[in-house]
């Protein structure tokens, strides 16, 4: 173990802050002892927040038809394979009628950015039957980049979060992973509105997506220090076969696991998931991702019969279990590290 790194995370713990270059030097110079010792940081300070509850999120995703041509993205417009779907309104109320009798207390409604079929005012009324049915629930919603007017009949129907990552917070990072029509610019704006709006808001950034480098993760920390979300949605880049980035590694394994320990050091309450993609690049990476700090994980809800079609990338675990397999193989897992899923909304700690 490095004195020097060790000596950065201990600060990190304490100010809950890095210089950029103390952060390059962490992500550059770290190993397997730093990652381990920033994990039991980490693992101790989200005990001390949240103690050993992991809170569930139950995801449906309704539409795999985008508008974008994002570089890295399975379900990117140009992917004349991808098959495409949409799901009713009754079809979405079904998946979270089926999801509270699970347990869930949090709905989050993904989708491609589909708007023509799935205007601001339709999502308004569903998330209006989803509150009515449901007064006890959160809904989260996570559809991509929409305009002000849009995001805010959105939270005055009902939804309580929206998750948007970021991607990254370097312009020129960003212009390598998506088309000249997509704007950076207006991405953070996007951010602002959210928490303008008062949406709880979730933020994030792919590990070692193409071109990525220490300086570019760097920048990512330091906006996150400064934008403050409530959530924080990190995992590894993981290459789809219908893209132009399908030649492209995977985002490294350990990098993610500090980045996600980085993260609960620098804001303690954040809330912190243990993505999927943690759990495809590894079969235990959802467990290591708790272990290093996360205290989320979010589970499929969508009809399986769709579940194949919503592919972000190649490999995607959970798109043959049933939602109450899904939900019970999870339990398991949290169980054997000593852990335990909550029944819970699993709000932001104010």
């Amino acid at each position: 173990m490095s004195d020097r790194i060790k000596r950065l995370i201990d600060r990190l713990e304490t100010k809950h802050t890095l210089t950029k270059p103390e952060w390059i030097e962490v992500l550059d110079g770290f190993d397997d002892s730093d990652r381990e010792y920033a994990a039991k940081k980490a693992r101790a300070v989200s005990l001390g927040v949240f103690g050993s509850n992991i809170y569930i999120r139950g995801i449906v995703e309704f539409s795999n038809v985008c508008r974008n041509d994002c570089y890295y993205c399975g379900i990117r417009r140009s992917n004349k394979a991808a098959q495409r779907y949409r799901l009713t309104d009754d079809e979405i109320l079904s998946c979270c009628d089926e999801g509270y009798g699970f347990g869930f207390r949090t709905f989050v409604l993904q989708s491609g950015e589909d708007y023509k079929e799935y205007p601001a005012e339709r999502i308004a009324g569903i998330v209006k039957r989803i509150k009515a049915a449901h007064p006890d629930c959160a809904v989260t919603l996570s559809l991509g980049e929409m305009e002000y007017d849009d995001l805010k009949l959105m939270r005055e129907a009902g939804a309580d979060r929206y998750l948007l990552r970021h991607e990254t917070a370097a312009k020129a990072l960003y212009q390598k992973l998506h088309p000249d029509k997509m704007s950076f610019e207006h991405r953070m704006k996007c951010l602002k509105w959210l928490k303008e709006l008062g949406y709880q808001t979730g933020a994030g950034m792919m590990i070692g997506a193409p071109y990525q480098t220490s300086e570019d993760l760097a920048e990512d920390m330091l906006f996150l220090r400064n934008l403050e979300p409530h959530m924080i949605g990190t995992g590894p880049f993981l290459p789809h076969k219908d893209t132009p980035f399908k030649d492209f590694p995977k985002g490294g394994y350990e990098l993610t696991l500090l980045v996600l320990s980085l993260c609960r050091l620098m804001l303690p309450r954040v809330l912190l998931p243990a993505t999927t993609a943690l759990g495809t690049i590894r079969e235990d990476g959802r467990e290591q991702g708790v272990l290093a700090g996360a205290n989320v994980i979010m589970p499929n809800l969508s009809p399986t019969a769709v579940r194949k079609k919503y592919m972000l990338y190649d490999g995607k675990i959970g798109t043959a279990s049933a939602a109450a397999d899904g939900l019970e193989d999870i339990k398991n897992r949290m169980r054997s590290i000593g852990y335990e899923v909550m029944i819970s909304r699993g709000d932001f700690k104010l």
